[in-house]
């Protein structure tokens, strides 16, 4: 049992590695979690987990995506990352990803889109240049967490995304000097914690994780980059509904599109 568990956290720590590469000719650093490094000064204990909660909260946005294979609602948390889910939210409303597919998909790991070029090296933000990640002490990448893909650059983050679909138990040398406990509990069912503070969580799969597990479980080939994740059938996002906004989302998203183009550099944003 042990020599399952570290082989499954070795695949997800090779993947990680994968998944802030430019190209095969940069180099690429490890995905080790802040997180798991530094102590938080926020009393774990008591910070609410937008994620574990069952409903979607008034001040939540819940988007649908149709897609070939299935529909997928997720539920989306501006106060946490008010970046990239404006981000988000509006290219859905521009129709950006319409006709985009899952471009790479990592059975036990996660499925990645949000590409227009369909093959991991393109798509920008709505600013047209790289914004910064953000992290919070309230979202992790528990098994249906919704993330931003980025470059090596901490401030790459341009259109692509992730949704965590490992099911396999992670939860092991979790600490709770590092991690809210019920966290730790969810990792049992599944997830990619050295993602932990190197990626954007912004939203969290309500209904349809037996679609994305369907998308992951798809046959793939050797991409590019010498990675065997390249679906050769792949799933199409048809489109991206917004069912629930927040009230005062007006107000937030002027004053968030105005920091992000204050705090954002211009980068090429490339996960292949």
């Amino acid at each position: 049992m042990q020599l399952k568990k570290f082989m499954i956290g070795a695949a997800l720590a090779c993947s990680a590695l994968i998944l802030t590469a430019c190209n095969s000719n940069n180099e690429t650093k490890t995905s080790e979690s802040s997180a798991k490094t530094t102590k938080s000064s926020v009393d774990l204990s008591k910070v609410d987990l937008p994620q574990l909660d069952e409903g979607v909260a008034a001040d939540e946005y819940l988007v649908q995506m149709d897609t070939s294979e299935g529909t997928i609602q997720m539920k989306l948390f501006p106060k946490q990352a008010p970046k990239a889910v404006e981000n988000f939210v509006t290219h859905a409303k521009d129709g950006y990803y319409n006709g985009t597919t899952f471009h790479r998909v990592v059975e036990d790991f996660m499925i990645q889109g949000g590409d227009p070029s369909g093959d991991g090296t393109g798509g920008e933000s709505i600013w047209g240049e790289g914004f910064k990640t953000e992290n919070s002490d309230q979202l992790y990448n528990i098994r249906g967490a919704l993330a931003m893909a980025r470059s090596q650059s901490r401030s790459s983050n341009g259109s692509q995304f992730f949704i965590v679909q490992n099911n396999k138990n992670v939860s092991d040398g979790l600490a709770i000097q590092y991690y809210p406990e019920r966290i730790i509990e969810a990792y049992q069912n599944g997830g990619a914690p050295n993602l932990d503070g190197e990626y954007t969580v912004f939203g969290q799969v309500t209904e349809g994780m037996d679609v994305v597990d369907k998308i992951a479980a798809a046959e793939v080939t050797t991409n590019t980059g010498g990675e065997n994740s390249k679906p050769t059938n792949p799933v199409t996002i048809d489109t991206i509904s917004i069912l629930q906004e927040p009230s005062d989302s007006k107000a937030t998203d002027s004053s968030n599109s105005t920091e992000a183009m204050e705090n954002s550099e211009t980068t090429t944003t490339s996960t292949n």
